[in-house]
């Protein structure tokens, strides 16, 4: 047994001495993209601690090593550091690749912040994560009015849709998390339906730029993207919590994610916001509260080269409208804008009553991507929105609790994109999607129906390139095709459809004669060319110029072609109109940008001339059976907008700043050479800020706004008669408000709790002078005063 053991342990020890060590391991490093050599590339065999260095064509060797794994390291500049293991056996070679993160993004760095555009040649601004942190308790349309040239038209306080460059709603492209958000956005008073807390940054392109996401987004895009996740092992989170005086409410928001070094993750998110009746400067605003809760839950895998995404999203908004903007009759409207104050005040509650809205929007994405060496990366995206729309007006008896509009929207929609990266200074993009939406208007509402029951195919191609022609000048130019199908089912009243002349003209669509009433199936097909270039120019490192041109179509929506009754949460008369056709954007835009420190300078000027431009306007009174209510017209006519976007920021020290935002533009009616209506007023924001890291972080604003009176505006007023004074009186519905000035303040400091734990506070104060005042762009501007002086303290916590 002895002499058993000796000899296997001298076995084993000549196995060893006899193990190859005279192997050769040649290694080429190339970049994924385009497969060039990546020279100087730091070369780390981890189990042997030696070093070496990839050669001018990206190669690399190293001599007299065993046969077996061999665990190296790749690090290169821009480059994410790669780790693996290969087995020897003999003189092996293998060929390795490297992801060029910058190269591979294509985007360019601003201000040294993490702050990436999406096409070089557009007008684009970035609202980065602490800049949305400030607004978890406020809506996307409060705060992106912190961009130069985006304002906001809203219904209230808790209704506010973005504006930019004075267009808004249909005009605008909402796309979060990679969906582009279908919520019946056409009206004046349908929010967004988005949690901003569930956003990273929001990037804001000026004008239809970005034609991968759309080819109607004449106003411009609006880009929500989730924070960036780090691949390691990780868990990691924050806890936004806020409350503020006016409106007495609070809001919470927390998120926490989990990540795997191997590509894997999951996160979730959720939000609750409460808040009672608002106040104005000097009363209280009846019945303007709101009840918001959502969450939503992402999870995958991710890596360089393939991946995938699940996502779903909850959201629901209870939003109460002024109870004195619920108006019977037009002398409840003549007496509202001739009154100082609402008609209806009552004590502070946190009751949701009618006139309200309560919205339900779901959804549901999932993606796949996969990067192909040399060539590029194809994504492929499926995604459905569930919209469910209640609006209640104040009814009495057995309909007291029943919604004056039951709306059901469900779109179906699929997309796939493909980059082709590979080619040295050019990249091309291509893509298509098919979408199917439904829209169920309930007939159980006892209401005559606003929107119709319908229909809408949609199905678009495009193709973009960008070209590096030097170093310093790059070229943009684009292409989409766009088909869309409306098929609806609608009821006309038999007299107005002959008032109209549809007896005429559409004659052929009538599918059935109900006496009073005919049953109509209109279908309409649009075909739609967009298309930009754009180039933009380093002069040297301080000056910069881009220059934009846009083309793009605008097929009408359901609401400009079908509305058809009383509106109740808009207390008017809505019409749509058959005629109506597609509006044709033709936009020019210029930026320069200066950037050498202390001193920042952006100028951004566009001219946007549409042909058929569509909008409502006023025209008179209609008598129904709950009395005269004004009546709003869609038309279209021939405009031209222009303006000017200023922002400036000058750094006084290393504590002091000053900066301006300023924004002016003109709307004209070119066919009644007159303005147009709802353009927003001169704006120009000062801040005064200062800044001491030494003092945890403190951070310190004082803002001064200044808000011009719109004295460019159309004379839409007109006279009726009040049969219970028996007098013809004037309706002002077009005389905006007079200028207002607010002051703000805001403030925060940063607490370390742990090494990855820190408490930010943050105290704010708006309207700081409690001035009474009313926007122009403000639908309930002739019902009350805005919103007066509030003071809000924030926690956040990162973990």
């Amino acid at each position: 047994m002895k002499y058993n053991l000796v000899i296997i342990v001298c076995c084993f020890i000549s196995t060893l001495y006899s193990q190859n060590c005279k192997s050769t391991f040649f290694g080429e490093v190339k970049d994924f993209h385009d497969g060039t050599p990546i020279v100087g590339a730091a070369v780390f065999f981890e189990n042997l601690n030696k070093y070496t260095t990839t050669d001018i064509n990206g190669k690399f060797t190293i001599v007299n090593i065993c046969d077996g794994n061999l665990i190296m390291s790749i690090s290169h500049l821009a480059c994410d550091t790669k780790r693996l293991e290969v087995t020897v056996n003999g003189n092996t070679y293998r060929e390795i690749y490297m992801e060029h993160h910058i190269e591979e993004l294509h985007e360019v760095k601003i201000d040294g912040h993490t702050t990436f555009t999406t096409a070089k040649s557009s007008q684009e601004s970035i609202l980065k994560t602490n800049a949305l942190e400030r607004f978890s308790a406020y809506s996307l349309g409060d705060a992106l009015k912190q961009i130069s040239g985006v304002s906001s038209i809203s219904t209230g306080n808790t209704i506010v849709k973005p504006v930019i460059n004075g267009l808004h709603s249909s005009r605008i492209i909402v796309m979060t998390n990679g969906v582009r958000l279908q919520d019946q956005e056409w009206g004046v008073e349908h929010a967004p339906n988005i949690d901003l807390n569930t956003a990273g940054s929001i990037n804001v392109i000026k004008g239809a730029n970005a034609l991968a996401y759309g080819g109607d987004a004449i106003g411009g895009v609006i880009v929500m993207k989730p924070l960036n996740m780090s691949f390691k092992d990780s868990l990691y989170g924050k806890t936004i919590t806020s409350g503020q005086t006016n409106g007495r409410g609070y809001s919470f928001t927390s998120s926490l994610t989990k990540t795997w070094q191997e590509g894997w993750y999951v996160g979730t998110q959720a939000s609750v916001k409460r808040f009672g009746d608002f106040e104005a400067a000097n009363y209280s605003l009846t019945n303007t509260g709101m009840n918001s809760r959502g969450f939503s839950v992402n999870t995958g895998f991710k890596t360089f080269e393939k991946g995938f995404n699940l996502y779903y999203s909850f959201l629901n908004n209870e939003i109460a409208i002024l109870r004195a903007a619920h108006i019977g009759n037009i002398s409840d409207l003549v007496n509202s804008i001739n009154s100082l104050k609402p008609l209806v005040i009552r004590d502070f509650s946190y009751n949701i009553d009618a006139p309200r809205q309560d919205v339900t929007h779901q959804i549901i994405k999932a993606d796949f991507y996969k990067r192909f060496k040399k060539f590029g990366r194809l994504e492929i995206q499926y995604d459905f929105q569930n919209n469910q729309r209640f609006e209640y007006d104040i009814r009495v008896g057995a309909d007291r609790d029943k919604p004056a509009i039951d709306l059901t929207l469900k779109t179906h929609t699929l997309r796939t994109n493909l980059k082709i990266d590979a080619i040295s200074n050019a990249i091309y993009e291509f893509g298509f999607n098919a979408g199917y939406q439904n829209n169920f208007a309930n007939p159980d509402t006892g209401v005559r129906r606003l929107i119709p029951d319908y229909n809408k195919y949609d199905f678009g191609v495009f193709a973009i390139s960008n070209y590096k022609l030097s170093d310093k000048t790059q070229l943009d130019l684009g292409v989409r095709y766009d088909f869309t199908r409306l098929d609806a089912k609608k009821f006309y009243i038999t007299s107005r459809w002959n008032n109209l002349g549809y007896n005429i003209d559409f004659a052929d669509i009538v599918i059935d004669d109900l006496g009073t009433q005919l049953l109509t199936n209109p279908v309409f097909n649009y075909h739609n060319i967009s298309a930009s270039a754009g180039i933009s120019y380093q002069i040297n490192d301080d000056n910069s110029l881009i220059f934009n041109y846009g083309l793009s179509k605008r097929a009408p929506n359901p609401s400009e072609l079908f509305s058809d009754g009383l509106h109740h949460s808009a207390a008017r008369i809505e019409l749509g109109d058959l005629r109506i056709k597609q509006e044709t954007s033709n936009r020019i835009a210029a930026s320069y940008q200066f950037k050498n420190n202390p001193f920042n300078l952006n100028l951004e000027g566009f001219v946007n001339h549409i042909s058929d431009y569509i909008f409502i306007k006023p025209s008179g009174t209609e008598q129904t059976i709950r009395g005269a209510f004004p009546v709003w017209d869609y038309t279209q006519t021939n405009a031209l907008l222009l303006g000017l976007d200023v922002t400036v920021r000058y750094a006084m020290n290393d504590n002091w700043f000053l900066s301006n935002k300023t924004a002016f533009i003109k709307g004209r009616d070119l066919t009644q050479k007159q303005a147009l209506i709802d353009i927003p007023s001169f704006k120009t924001v000062n801040i005064l800020g200062y800044s001491n890291k030494k003092w945890k972080s403190f951070n310190a604003e004082l803002q001064s706004e200044l808000v011009l009176r719109q004295n460019d505006f159309t004379n839409f007023n007109f006279e009726t008669f009040i049969p219970t004074s028996q007098e013809t009186v004037l309706v002002d519905v077009s005389s905006p408000p007079p200028t207002y000035h607010l002051l703000h303040f805001q403030s925060d400091i940063t607490l370390k709790l742990s090494t990855k734990t820190n408490l930010n506070i943050g105290f704010n104060i708006t309207n700081i002078f409690n001035t009474s005042y009313r926007e122009y762009l403000n639908r309930l501007r002739y019902f009350a005063d805005d919103l007066g002086r509030n003071f809000m303290l924030q926690l956040k916590i990162n973990y």
